[in-house]
């Protein structure tokens, strides 16, 4: 069924800050990491840094975005753990179990969506299908699942298999199986319930069927054992950057957790996955385009800089700055090493060695509390070169005169999508993008809590709504409400030829 995303859903943003045409609506998530997303961010002074199974504090951080109107709050999973994320990212060393989180959740809020992760490589179709719809029973329709293949391959050694299975093998079950939970879903219709205590008829069986899905992967007779839910198909949210991933957003996705940085990357994947959109029969306004995005707030731009810099300044560098503990020569062989992932680089490449091959210029001779020289401008690659320039837009400071090779090596350490500013500057950033089309908004993460996760909801929040961009009150009371979108029709009426208004 196609639906269609509303020009805009947020009463107080139907023109621009010019007051003349209208626009798409933004959107704001909140994913939660239990300790911030910089790698020092839990050394920060004043920081919480050990309350990951603390549920008060995750209730409490959602009622506050809930009271702000962001759109949903994030739970994220992951299969496998270990100590070296002690070095990279705290807050998924270990973490509650996202479905019991999000239900517990559910009771203590009214309006918010609620996104959990799930991996299809390592669940049946049947119970995600039961354990989503159920979810959006007991949220009365703001439940979100995020779709994810799973990266680390230790995953398999948990779930008793031998191997986790490449990008190919996971994405082919991946597709298989949300169309086979999407039937499920629609297994019963909306009317299927009839409790007559006259004639005793409790249902209508014409309306509950079986999906008999025999599929390369699945064998599932169905039907599932929970009505339709209130949303109909829970709203689906994917991430990923890889060939596979974008089609399966395209295809698949309510909402697409965009990997760019750069708002160049973001035209790029946005005009890229509406195209594909197009190209499966979709709608492209169907989906809402999200960006992770790590707003470092400060009342006024120096002071989040100098909030950047002592939050650089307690991460652990390699204790051989130049080389890591290699010889020389490992990092002019050709390797790649990490080139700053989202999470940020782990101890072993956090040196001028492994800096240099992202630059694509040997800089193992420099002091790393040297000026960036004029002269390397030309000389670097162009992740190099985007790398300085980044490192100049957050600390402020200018190659040849005051930026360092320490707060080069720093940006590339910390990684992932980060802006330094205050309110004026983070809402101008958003709205940049949001204007250029390159998102319909953020998911925003916090460099640390909960100071920056206040500062964000205090400072920023009331300046995009100054600017017309953000709502001051839901529209709706459900996840698909909030992004726009209507109540699909059950596949099981449509392929019968009914018509059911939504």
């Amino acid at each position: 069924m196609t639906v269609s995303k509303k020009e805009t859903n947020i009463s107080d943003a139907k023109k621009n800050s010019s007051g003349e045409s209208p626009r798409r609506a933004l959107h704001l998530g909140y994913m939660y990491w239990s300790n911030g997303t910089h790698p020092a961010g839990w050394r920060y002074p004043g920081a919480e840094h050990s309350r990951a199974f603390d549920v008060d504090h995750f209730v409490g951080l959602a009622q506050r975005a809930e009271a702000a109107k962001f759109d949903f709050f994030f739970f994220g999973d992951r299969l496998a753990t270990g100590a070296e994320y002690g070095y990279t990212n705290t807050s998924v060393i270990a973490r509650l179990e996202p479905f019991t989180t999000a239900a517990y959740l559910a009771t203590l809020t009214k309006t918010i969506g609620i996104v959990v992760t799930a991996n299809p490589t390592y669940y049946e179709p049947f119970n995600l299908a039961r354990l989503t719809a159920s979810l959006d029973h007991v949220t009365k329709g703001r439940a979100s699942w995020n779709v994810v293949t799973g990266a680390d391959p230790r995953a398999a050694q948990n779930y008793s298999r031998l191997e986790h299975g490449d990008a190919n093998f996971r994405y082919d079950r991946a597709e298989e199986f949300i169309d086979l939970v999407r039937s499920l879903w629609d297994s019963w219709e909306d009317d299927a319930f009839i409790r007559n205590k006259e004639t005793g008829e409790f249902v209508d069986g014409s309306k509950i069927h079986a999906v008999n899905h025999d599929g390369k992967t699945f064998q599932v007779k169905g039907p599932l054992n929970v009505a339709r839910s209130p949303q109909g198909h829970p709203v689906i949210l994917h991430a990923g950057s890889s060939e596979r991933s974008r089609q399966f957003a395209a295809r698949e996705a309510d909402v697409a957790f965009a990997g760019v940085a750069t708002l160049t990357q973001g035209r790029q994947y946005a005009t890229e996955i509406r195209c594909r959109a197009t190209e499966s029969g979709r709608d492209p306004d169907e989906i809402s385009i999200l960006p992770g995005l790590t707003p470092l707030v400060g009342a006024t731009l120096a002071e989040a800089r100098e909030i950047y810099d002592e939050l650089n300044s307690l991460t652990i560098l390699d204790e051989d700055v130049r080389f890591g503990g290699r010889e020389p020569s490992a990092w002019t062989r050709g390797a790649e090493g990490l080139h700053g992932s989202s999470e940020g680089v782990p101890l072993g490449y956090r040196n001028l060695g492994s800096l240099s091959q992202r630059l694509g210029l040997d800089v193992t001779e420099e002091s790393i509390d040297a000026v960036v020289p004029l002269e390397i401008e030309g000389r670097l690659a162009p992740a190099g070169s985007q790398l300085v320039i980044t490192a100049t837009q957050r600390t402020g400071r200018t190659v040849g005169l005051n930026l360092t090779w320490r707060d080069v090596l720093y940006t590339y350490v910390v990684g992932g999508h980060v802006v330094v500013g205050g309110p004026t500057e983070i809402a101008d950033y958003i709205e940049s993008w949001h204007a250029a089309g390159a998102a319909d908004g953020f998911i925003i993460q916090s460099a640390f809590l909960d100071e920056q996760f206040d500062a964000f909801i205090d400072l920023v929040v009331p300046e995009l709504r100054r600017r017309g961009l953000f709502r001051s009150e839901y529209e709706g009371s459900t996840f698909r409400e909030h992004l726009g979108l209507t109540r699909p029709q059950s596949r099981f009426t449509l392929d019968q030829g009914i018509e059911v208004s939504s």
